[in-house]
């Protein structure tokens, strides 16, 4: 539900407009050096304001409050809150009645009741990603120096060039979605267990996590599809493992291979769009027009980067624990 990993465990809670939103990490090996210090570059990196995201702005200050002391974690679970202080509830009242299309509005409000918290999105809110880049920054450390996971944008609503890409859906005065590449270097060979806790199956299983990803492709992707078996097989050419190219992604039967994982995520465009759209009115039972106010991305995919990061992270920090790549107490 609401957790994931089996050593390296992440729990995530709270809702958009709720007093908070956190996260609880077990599993950390005791003695690993963390300030709040640590947590800034990560946060600074997924916050609002810039061109194209929400304006609303939020300090996004990790608060501390177990697992961590004298400045290094305890081997107990770490805590970790981010206060909502810059919320504008009254700007989803009208919302109550009009869900929106794409959105989580009318499933969650079918699935529970009507007691769920629809501020913001409440539980379903983007707000929550802050957790995963929070949990993300620790599993980062735990992968030391030899292992980099970087996440870039390549794409926004079908123009390479982001920023042109960005412009277009402010011209139109509507959302976009785009396409977000994730490359880790420095992995091992031998990482994944077939079949359910492939690679693969286990970050695809994280991925789905971050609202608004609609599709996953490692490697040469979809365009597998497309190509001959000689054309897409990556030729061995050392004792090391190294490809003479790379469709696999770096994942070969679910274990990593050696050579660079590869994989990109497909985002939807942002279902609060300020164009009129149609939708149910839940009060008169009649489809009606509306269209959406307040503080929403334009494109959400500016802010996912470091969001694809940290769940990568996650992933690969709790198959390293399982094989003991990682100590339990930290050197």
């Amino acid at each position: 539900m609401n957790a994931f990993g089996r050593l390296f465990r992440v729990h995530v809670f709270g809702e958009s407009h709720g007093a908070s939103v956190g996260v609880n990490i077990d599993g950390v090996p005791a003695g690993l050096p963390l300030t709040v210090e640590d947590f800034l570059p990560d946060l600074e990196r997924r916050k609002g304001g810039a061109r194209g995201t929400t304006p609303r702005k939020e300090e996004d200050l990790p608060h501390l409050k177990s697992g961590v002391f004298n400045d290094h974690t305890t081997g107990a679970p770490i805590t970790i809150l981010f206060e909502n202080n810059n919320t504008r509830s009254a700007d989803y009242e009208k919302l109550r009645a009009f869900p929106r299309p794409g959105h989580a509005d009318f499933v969650a409000t079918e699935k529970f009741g009507g007691y769920e918290d629809y501020r913001g999105g409440g539980h379903f809110s983007g707000r929550l990603t802050l957790n995963l880049v929070a949990a993300g920054v620790i599993a980062k450390k735990l992968l030391g120096d030899t292992i980099h996971v970087t996440a870039r944008i390549t794409e926004v609503g079908g123009i390479a060039d982001a920023a042109a890409g960005l412009e277009a859906a402010i011209a139109a005065k509507d959302s976009v979605g785009g396409i977000v590449e994730c490359t880790v270097d420095g992995l091992p060979i031998g990482l994944g267990e077939p079949f359910f806790d492939s690679v693969e199956s286990l970050i695809a299983h994280a991925v789905f996590a971050i609202p608004a990803v609609k599709g996953i492709e490692f490697g040469a992707g979809f365009a597998a599809a497309k190509m001959k078996g000689l054309e897409h097989n990556d030729a061995i050419i050392d004792a090391s493992g190294k490809t003479a190219t790379n469709n696999a992604g770096g994942i070969v039967g679910g274990i990593t291979n050696g050579n660079p994982l590869v994989f990109r995520i497909a985002v939807k465009p942002t279902s609060s769009t300020p164009k009129e759209q149609n939708t149910l009115n839940i009060k008169s039972g009649e489809v009606e027009t509306f269209s959406v106010k307040g503080r929403h991305d334009l494109c959400i995919a500016l802010r996912v980067p470091v969001v694809l990061e940290a769940v990568t992270a996650m992933v690969l920090a709790d198959l390293l624990l399982q094989v003991q790549r990682i100590p339990r107490i930290w050197k």
